[in-house]
């Protein structure tokens, strides 16, 4: 097929690792061509916390925080397991992550992209050998969205809207509690009002990351074009990829791809059909993806004869839908982790542990309610909490919407016993799960479910609690309140199947020559486990760094 356009190297999608990928491109004096069917640039990573899960990362060792490749690999393969199918997390998948996810940060560094580390977020599995309970997560500093100029409106915008960098985001739900987080949410506003007067608007999160991306990608020269939908990968007679057909503003154009396309347009999240298909019994409008994150470029990867995996899987995130439907639901996994609440399912049943990985949360939330109702399952608290804590997303201590308690979706009683009959389970039954709960949280030790006992369940808690256990305190006062959440998800997790240096595989293990996928677009390195935050947008950004490097190198060049 003729081309109308010839680059050495093509990206699908414009998520974390593309602009990534696209700057190792001019770094080496090569073309290079993003191509995104919205109309934003950023993808989910935009949207998302912006944390990338970095072992070994220079500024742990700038900060004099101990990790080493080998402790990083031991953590991996303690919670990944050895499960044979699981390709994807291959251990030479799992080594080259390792060796490469550093490399990466320092080329972005080298690139004038501000980072820095997000200090004291642990390991989800802190307790597992090799664990770190420091943290290795990465974040970018706040970006002045302005400073894009032109280009301003075309950041896809991040999940909080406010000039707050994660960090101190975070401190918000114990404001209620800590005179100094209160101090920190006066520093936010305070931020708020003067960014105008200085000429500013600041973005935190992912879109600090991804605006920081999309600027250094427009000063290097990078083609990026919006509005662009590839329908297609072209193929040569020797099954190579050698560019794509997409539809330009409503103009069908081929472009030739000489080193290779690289894939990163997304998972399937929000394709009702995909997910009855691979995922049963889960929603599309349950997740945080993006809009455009429907799951056709991986049905054409396979098309083409590319196999896919963990296709059933999703990154899942507790999700309370509240009444007025935002198109970011309202992420309540942090809330789950405080005191004076217990988690039960639909029969008054506490069958779970409260605060704990939310991708691991949602795996056990769909194998309850295999046996017992637990979709929706009901997060029940005591005024004290309402008091301190924040509630389906709002501030602590704050009026909560009538509208809320019009719909149902916020419950109000005197009594366990009235609350249960609202939420239509047994009395006896909650009231006994209450009772056995308030013993273990007076003694400070969850016999039942071990909430508490890693430094991320402790990370969430509270320490002003008059308990042991800082995640739990007991249901006693008066009124209580109960609200639904549902296992939602922040994207798929499953794609095809990629090498260690990213290039598509067939069943058979070969590659697609010309062929590479990173982001939810290919099946994730972590298996089926989400390792600690920036598990997602770290491995993107990383795999789209390695196909490029490989991709831009004279001898694998297609191959």
């Amino acid at each position: 097929m003729a081309a109308d356009e010839t680059f050495d190297f093509v990206i699908v999608g414009s998520g974390g690792g593309s602009m990534c990928a696209a700057l190792v491109v001019r770094a080496r004096g090569k073309t290079v061509l993003i191509l995104e069917k919205t109309d934003q640039f950023g993808g989910t990573t935009s949207r998302s916390g912006g944390m990338m899960w970095i072992p070994n990362n220079r500024f742990m060792a700038e900060e004099g925080v101990h990790d080493t490749p080998e402790q990083a690999l031991e953590y991996m393969n303690a919670v990944i397991g050895d499960e044979p199918d699981l390709r994807a997390a291959s251990p030479a998948r799992r080594m080259a992550y390792v060796a490469e996810a550093p490399r990466m940060i320092d080329f972005l560094v080298e690139q004038g992209i501000k980072l820095h580390r997000f200090g004291g977020w642990p390991d989800y599995y802190s307790d597992a050998p090799g664990g770190s309970e420091a943290g290795r997560p990465v974040i970018a500093e706040l970006f002045d969205a302005n400073e894009l100029g032109v280009h301003k409106a075309q950041l896809r915008p991040n999940y909080i809207p406010l000039p707050a960098k994660l960090g101190e985001a975070m401190k918000v739900p114990l404001s209620g509690v800590k005179p100094l987080n209160k101090l920190t949410m006066l520093k936010i506003g305070w931020r708020m009002m003067t960014q105008k007067l200085r000429g500013k608007d600041y973005v935190s999160n992912g879109a600090a990351l991804q605006g920081r991306m999309f600027q250094r990608a427009i000063q290097a020269g990078v083609d990026m074009r919006a509005n662009a939908t590839v329908e297609r990968l072209v193929t040569g007679a020797d099954g190579a990829v050698t560019g794509v057909v997409a539809a330009v503003d409503g103009k069908r154009v081929t472009v030739h791809a000489r080193s290779g396309v690289l894939v990163n347009a997304g998972g399937f999240a929000r394709n009702q059909a995909m997910r009855d298909k691979y995922q049963p019994g889960t929603r599309a409008d349950w997740s945080n993806a993006i809009p455009g994150d429907t799951g056709e470029m991986i049905e054409e990867m396979i098309r083409i004869g590319a196999h896919a995996e963990m296709m059933d899987e999703c990154a899942g995130n507790q999700m309370a839908l509240t009444p007025e439907r935002p198109e970011v639901h309202t992420m309540v996994m942090q809330e789950l982790a405080k005191p004076y609440s217990i988690v039960v399912d639909q029969t008054g049943v506490r069958y779970i542990r409260e605060i704990q990985s939310y991708m691991q949360f949602c795996q056990e939330v769909h194998a309850r309610d295999r046996i017992a109702p637990a979709i929706p399952s009901w997060l029940i608290m005591e005024k004290r909490y309402v008091d301190r804590y924040m509630v389906a997303g709002t501030l602590p201590g704050s009026k909560k919407p009538q509208a809320w308690f019009d719909s149902g979706f916020l419950l109000k009683a005197a009594t366990l016993e009235e609350l249960a009959g609202k939420c239509g389970m047994p009395a006896s039954t909650l009231v006994a799960s209450v009772e056995r709960y308030n013993a273990l949280a007076r003694r400070g030790d969850d016999a039942d479910f071990h909430r508490g006992d890693r430094a991320y369940d402790r990370y969430f808690g509270d320490p002003t609690v008059p308990y042991p256990n800082p995640n739990m305190a007991p249901l006693e006062q008066g009124p209580f309140y109960a609200y639904k959440f549902y296992p939602g998800d922040i994207g798929t997790w499953g794609g095809v199947l990629t090498d260690a240096n990213a290039r598509v595989l067939r069943e058979d293990g070969s590659p697609i020559p010309g062929l590479y996928a990173t982001g939810t677009s290919a099946a994730s390195c972590m298996g089926r486990k989400y390792l600690g935050p920036g598990a997602s947008v770290g491995p993107s950004f990383t795999w789209g760094y390695v196909a490029a490097k490989h991709a831009m190198n004279a001898d694998n060049a297609g191959v």
